[in-house]
């Protein structure tokens, strides 16, 4: 509520219009109507979320629920839109609770700080509460679906959440093959042996998600919309990358890609074979429709992305498979998100939160992890800034950011026992002091 009142990015209008399409067409319309070019691509349990919000939103302001009123931003809209991602942020205000409630004693003040982290992200604060998403209310069902996966007895009810939140926001999908190794592993495998199968486990677990998913799937596919869902839902003519470059793999070899347009010809390297698209001069990223064409070097596909995806995802999940702790899933998620980051197809920035937000739970448990967490921490907040760049939002992104990056990485440091047990000299331990604060400041 204390960010500018009308600094708002195009995700304003998108939710918006998706409050109109599902509070005045019915159903059978929602994934068809396309009157804004901001039509719905989420999965159907957001469309029905957004219904619901739509019933309190007529008493704020009906005229933001007509599909005609495009850009409609009167004040009651915009702060009835706010008031809804603060409200349901309780969500990861409860799941993070669970997450330390349910941390061993001696690991609580670890805990805390890690929480606290997380529900004062500077990522939460640049992508919910200015650009505007309600990713606090998703990240708080994937932390409590985490949460749920510490003991066996919760184990169906984490499967049941996870299944929900992917029927809320399809990105999540990045994390899946974790869960399914480590559900496999520890909830339908005998842990004597993985060649005992527990049939009953595996029957409630296939009940469970066949009956979240065909809550949110059975409509459309009783419609015969299976299709179009999918369009919407998948749309690769969007292309490889999205129209705010993700710091990824693809973001340098596109890069790479326009560094060669003008050295090839200067350096006539076409006599090595390598030519130059002239047609694809113009190519740029886009954020709605059209593939990026490459110059010089060879073009991507959706499959080579997802071949490239899985292969870097093994690693972690045969470790998994073999040593099935709670940390080594929380380990195996966070790389999961990682390698689908840097490999995966149009891939938004916003997405470098499911590496850092699942880190942070196991950051303080080892001095390894947090030395990879803060770098991390660091590149992947200032990564976001880009969604803002106004002269007025300036302030509120790069102030917050790094009062949080100080903050959290100092406290982080502080509480980390490892730290102090593995610096064994004065050396190590001024290297440390120096070493740290240049890597934050970075």
């Amino acid at each position: 509520m204390l960010t500018p009142p009308r600094s708002k990015s195009t995700d304003f209008e998108v939710h918006r219009n998706w409050l109109a399409i599902t509070h005045s067409l019915p159903i059978q319309r929602w994934y068809y109507e396309n009157t804004s070019q901001w039509t719905l691509d989420y999965p159907p349990f957001f469309a029905y979320f957004e219904w619901i919000l739509s019933k309190f939103a007529q008493y704020a302001d009906a005229a933001m629920l007509e599909v005609k009123n495009l850009a409609y931003d009167s004040w009651q809209t915009v702060y009835f839109q706010r008031t809804t991602v603060i409200a349901t942020e309780l969500v990861l205000v409860y799941a993070l609770h669970k997450y330390v409630q349910t941390s061993p004693s001696s690991s609580k003040p670890l805990s805390h700080a890690a929480a606290l982290s997380i529900l004062l992200s500077p990522g939460l604060l640049i992508i919910d509460h200015i650009h505007f998403q309600y990713n606090g209310f998703l990240y708080g069902l994937l932390i409590l679906s985490l949460v749920l996966t510490r003991k066996q007895s919760t184990l169906l009810w984490s499967g049941a959440v996870f299944a929900a939140l992917l029927c809320l926001k399809h990105i999540y999908l990045y994390l899946a093959p974790a869960y399914f190794v480590y559900l496999l592993r520890v909830y339908c495998l005998s842990p004597r042996s993985i060649f005992r199968i527990r049939f009953y486990n595996c029957v409630k677990l296939a009940l469970v998600l066949g009956v979240v998913f065909g809550a949110a799937l059975g409509p459309f596919v009783y419609w015969g919309q299976a299709e179009q869902l999918l369009s919407r839902l998948f749309p690769f003519s969007r292309g490889l990358c999205h129209a705010y470059w993700a710091p990824n793999v693809w973001a340098m070899y596109s890069f790479t890609d326009r560094v060669l347009i003008y050295v090839v010809p200067r350096l006539g390297l076409q006599r090595l074979g390598l030519g130059v698209n002239e047609a694809a001069f113009n190519s740029v990223t886009r954020g709605l429709v059209g593939d990026t064409s490459f110059a010089v070097l060879p073009e991507v596909t959706p499959r080579m992305t997802f071949l490239l995806t899985v292969f870097f995802q093994l690693t972690a999940l045969i470790k998994l498979f073999v040593q099935p702790s709670w940390e080594m899933f929380i380990g195996a998620v966070t790389l999961c998100g990682y390698a689908s980051f840097l490999f995966g197809w149009h891939v938004h920035e916003k997405a470098i939160l499911l590496v850092i937000i699942p880190f942070s739970l196991i950051a303080l448990k080892d001095r390894r992890y947090l030395g990879a967490f803060r770098p991390l921490a660091v590149a992947g907040h200032v990564s976001l800034f880009p969604l803002l760049f106004t002269k007025g939002e300036f302030l509120v992104k790069a102030v917050y950011t790094v009062f949080w990056l100080v903050l959290f990485l100092l406290v982080f440091d502080r509480r980390n026992p490892f730290d102090r047990i593995l610096l064994t000299s004065t050396q190590d331990g001024v290297w440390a002091k120096v070493r740290i604060p240049s890597i934050d400041v970075y």
